[in-house]
């Protein structure tokens, strides 16, 4: 099973530790297992199959995982779909959520809190309510109702006002007395979920595709997409990486701003209002390493316009994807992607992480 370190002091962390106690840093995991291809179980239908290759137990499920790829125009394959909200409770967070929680419960943690204010909290409290965890997940009063009423189905929901850091210090507080502060943004264990996805591909497509293009808010997702292709890479059934595009809205642009200036980690800004909420993230946690796993494989940053984004997501619903703004921008920006691909070989994946029905006009 995987383990703990830090990366920067190497300071051995407790189980439980979401965040270096000696100097502050992102943890990491160690000894987890390469990717198996035969170790596959076939006969599972959701991101289980790879458990050979995940380093944790499963102990807490919905079944998320081997959502749909779709072609975006019929009949063309050089532009896909991937369907990441057709996932248990909506959003592409639920395969983080499964990995992260069934870690937690194997160590005996019954309370939870998380700081989200949207998707990652309906995922936190939807599953912990299923694996018969208790959870309280804090969020600003500014929260979209669609995401708040999921979460208040299923766990307790704290609106906190005021500036949103008032959040985070509001949900650390409550981090006491044996309740883990189960972090999507800073737990390696929410990561390895995202690795799934790249496996999906992998076997949906046959090969590695061209280019990935994703939302990005603290990057996670792309994050784990490359990690999980470097782990195929290296177990021999790919032979090339795919490109990374990250995408953000002109409101909140951190990762845009640092490819551009080709600076090492992202600045903090101060995020706008924008419909597409799920990218809304002034300071992402793992900057250093998203800009890095970026420019690895000569990939790219772009933000779009409100409308721009707005309109996407009209034309991918009627093409009969309902999906949230923060989806969309991955239309929004595909004329950008395609033009810093060139002539590259293969095809393009668009992650839609996000369900319309959270976020309705």
């Amino acid at each position: 099973m995987s383990v703990l370190y830090c990366p920067a002091c190497d300071t051995p962390p407790d189980p439980l530790d979401w965040r270096c106690h000696a100097c502050g840093a992102p943890l990491e995991l160690r000894d987890q297992p390469p990717f198996a291809p035969g170790a596959i179980h076939a006969e599972r239908w959701s991101m289980w199959r790879y458990a050979a290759s995940l380093g944790v137990e499963q102990r807490v499920t919905l079944g998320a995982g081997m959502t749909a790829l779709v072609p975006l125009h019929p009949g063309d394959e050089s532009v896909w779909v991937k369907c990441e909200y057709l996932n248990p409770t909506g959003s592409y967070k639920d395969r983080g959520t499964e990995t992260l929680l069934s870690y937690l419960a194997s160590r005996g943690v019954t309370s939870v809190v998380e700081e989200s204010s949207g998707n990652a909290g309906a995922s936190m409290a939807q599953y912990a309510a299923h694996g018969g965890l208790r959870a309280r997940i804090f969020v600003p009063e500014n929260a979209p109702p669609g995401k708040t009423r999921a979460i208040a189905a299923a766990a307790e929901l704290v609106v906190v006002p005021g500036p949103r850091h008032y959040v985070n210090d509001a949900c650390l507080a409550a981090a006491v007395d044996g309740t883990i502060y189960a972090s999507h943004g800073w737990n390696p264990y929410w990561i390895i979920g995202q690795q799934t996805l790249a496996w999906e591909l992998w076997e949906q497509l046959g090969a590695a595709p061209a280019a990935i293009v994703t939302p990005a808010g603290q990057g996670g997702l792309l994050l784990g997409i490359a990690r999980g292709f470097r782990a195929l890479h290296a177990a021999g059934v790919i032979d090339r990486l795919p490109r990374l595009y990250a995408v953000q809205p002109w409101a909140c642009d951190p990762f845009v701003r640092a490819i551009e200036s080709g600076a090492a980690e992202p600045e903090p800004v101060i995020a706008q209002r924008s419909a597409a909420d799920g990218t809304l993230v002034g300071s992402p946690v793992r900057g250093a390493q998203v800009l890095a796993a970026i420019r690895e494989v000569n990939g790219w940053a772009f933000s779009v316009a409100e409308d721009d984004l707005l309109n996407a997501r009209d034309r991918l619903a009627r093409r009969g994807f309902y999906v949230e703004p923060t989806s969309a921008m991955t239309l929004a920006a595909l004329p950008r992607v395609q033009q810093h691909l060139g002539g590259a070989d293969g095809p393009i994946v668009l992650i839609a992480t996000g369900n319309g029905l959270k976020a309705p006009s």
